[in-house]
């Protein structure tokens, strides 16, 4: 791969658009993947490259979200249990088979979402004050857990959506703090899927670490503006972004 000077600011800003639409919502991964096949990775590659970035901007994002107080510490164990198990199994999958098969499932789920929001807003954002459950208080959303860090791990692509159908949507946080928690499990199952693809050798370091420098400074500015925005600005920002998610998957 050859790597001039319109290339590493092309995949700079890539990354730092995909960070900060990760840190707020989900899909930024359909701009950073594209990105880096664009410049001759092939998709297995640019899967576990991707993967740099996300853990450079995941724990950029869990920084200053806890710097912010917003970041529920006693809720972190329990919540990375079932995204970190579907997250090794995800990243082991993805090292062996295509990804194509989890194509429709991210499509439905974010669909889903997007609905939701239009039909049901209270049930992704719940009004202020609501009691947040913890994992074992709800299966469903154990298991929504589950299967965000086994895609999560498979492909990245659009995970933040699953994450927060079932931190916000399962055990009722409000998008700031399931923002923040989704971050969490972003960073841990990421850490989990880098390892397995370094095995693999499915990571190559430089434009993975280009991608990432963009990344962290998009996470690090998203936070900021994420902490004083209003919960219903954050919620039609996140539906912006499942329909733009929805519209990229079908073109890809």
């Amino acid at each position: 791969m050859q790597l001039d000077l319109f290339s590493i600011l092309l995949l700079s800003f890539a990354g730092f658009i995909a960070g900060g639409i990760n840190t707020v919502a989900g899909g930024g991964s359909n701009i950073t993947l594209p990105a880096l096949m664009m410049f001759g990775l092939p998709a297995d590659i640019a899967n576990g490259t991707n993967r740099v970035a996300i853990l450079m901007q995941s724990t950029v994002g869990v920084a200053g979200y806890d710097k912010h107080k917003t970041l529920d510490r006693p809720a972190i164990i329990p919540i990375l249990i079932p995204s970190i198990l579907g997250g090794l199994l995800g990243a082991v999958l993805a090292a062996i088979i295509p990804n194509i098969f989890l194509k429709p499932i991210l499509l439905i789920t974010i669909l889903s979402m997007s609905a939701i929001i239009l039909v049901r807003p209270e049930i992704i954002a719940p009004p202020e004050g609501t009691t947040a459950l913890t994992p074992k208080a709800s299966r469903v959303a154990w298991w929504g857990l589950f299967a965000a860090g086994l895609y999560g791990g498979f492909v990245q692509a659009g995970v933040g959506f699953i994450l927060l159908a079932a931190l916000s949507g399962g055990l009722r946080y409000d998008l700031i703090r399931a923002n923040a928690l989704k971050m969490v499990c972003a960073l841990a199952f990421t850490i989990v899927a880098l390892i397995v693809f370094i095995i693999f050798d499915q990571v190559w370091w430089l434009p993975g670490l280009i991608v990432g420098t963009g990344s962290m400074l998009g996470a690090h500015l998203a936070v900021k503006i994420a902490v004083k925005a209003s919960q219903n600005s954050i919620k039609w920002f996140l539906f912006v972004m499942t329909l733009l998610a929805v519209m990229g998957g079908f073109i890809v």
